[in-house]
């Protein structure tokens, strides 16, 4: 009897659902489903961004000119699946995904609804080219190549003075996202270039981060290098206080970071970044072809320095670094 009041009562939720969408369909009400693979106030503004920019262009919730249904797959990959699988069901007209990892889902299990990806890599850099070089055809939106990484590195080797003869920059990566691994190469290549070298510890999920840091401490690393994957995301509060409390400053190359607590970066604006993915969905829902729309390079870039951790190592920056704090 239990098991039957539970198939009964999927069955109502099943029905109430297929009726609400039939609705929604009907009245022409578009349906996006947006997915971020973990939760982070970082990335938690690419989502304010792209809504934003589809609000601009006409559609939002409270207008009554779209539906949005929003996931988070809290870190789990078999939930990121599961949600991409459950817009696929829905036959969602759009999906919005946020960070590499959801990006990845989302093509991989889905290869005819438009995704529009915000605070993730290229397709080159992401591996989803095909033979001849061509991303997937229903992949748009936003990405970051690894150029960027270059002037976000070299605020450090201008800022910090070593305490030995070179200076020793600390890092982690996550050696099973690939655009880390690559980050974590490019960098490693740049400090040679510049005199310096680079320490730097894998790990595979931020459950690891207080662990890795801690160890990579012992190294009397001269500063700390923020990676942008996701792990570094998700543990960024660990990462800092562990430097922090070693007297180490941290470097990033996003905005956002800085905003909780790294020194400074140069790098790409997270809620401009998500803005402009939301721009091209708007224009895909108006139009209904993706026609003219490809993955654009994220276009909006900034110098910014948190002006408390930087009086907390004694550093300055010059014209053309905006300060930024909490909140911002």
């Amino acid at each position: 009897m239990k098991n039957q009041h539970w198939v009964w009562l999927a069955l109502v939720t099943a029905l109430l659902t297929y009726s609400c969408r039939s609705k929604q369909r009907q009245e022409g009400v578009p349906v996006v489903g947006f997915v971020e693979a973990f939760e982070d106030a970082t990335i938690a503004a690419a989502r304010q961004g792209f809504t934003d920019a589809l609000r601009d262009g006409g559609y939002s919730e409270d207008g009554g000119t779209l539906k949005i249904i929003y996931r988070n797959a809290q870190g789990d990959a078999a939930a990121l699946n599961q949600i991409i699988s459950y817009f696929n069901s829905q036959q969602v007209d759009v999906i919005g995904t946020s960070t590499t990892l959801a990006t990845l889902a989302a093509v991989q299990r889905n290869k005819h609804i438009p995704i529009f990806q915000t605070v993730t890599a290229m397709p080159d850099l992401l591996g989803v080219l095909d033979t001849d070089g061509t991303p997937p055809v229903n992949l748009f939106g936003t990405g970051e190549s690894l150029n960027y990484i270059d002037t976000s590195f070299a605020i450090i080797t201008k800022t910090v003075k070593p305490k030995g003869e070179r200076l020793t920059v600390g890092m982690i990566y996550n050696q099973s996202e690939p655009q880390s691994v690559d980050a974590y190469k490019r960098i490693a290549e740049l400090a040679e270039d510049m005199d310096a070298r680079v320490v730097a510890l894998p790990l595979n999920s931020s459950a690891e981060a207080q662990l890795v840091v801690r160890s990579l401490l012992t190294n009397r690393i001269d500063a700390f290098f923020a990676n942008p994957d996701n792990t570094v995301f998700a543990a960024f509060e660990t990462i800092l206080k562990n430097c922090n409390d070693q007297n180490v400053p941290v470097f990033t190359s996003e905005s956002g970071l800085v905003a909780r607590g790294a020194v400074a970066a140069f790098g790409a604006d997270i809620y401009q970044w998500g803005y402009q993915s939301g721009r091209q969905a708007a224009s895909y829902l108006a139009s209904g072809t993706g026609d003219g729309l490809h993955v654009e390079m994220v276009k909006v870039r900034k110098r910014v320095y948190h002006p408390g951790a930087a009086k907390r190592f004694g550093f300055t920056f010059p014209a053309g670094f905006e300060p930024i704090s909490a909140g911002r």
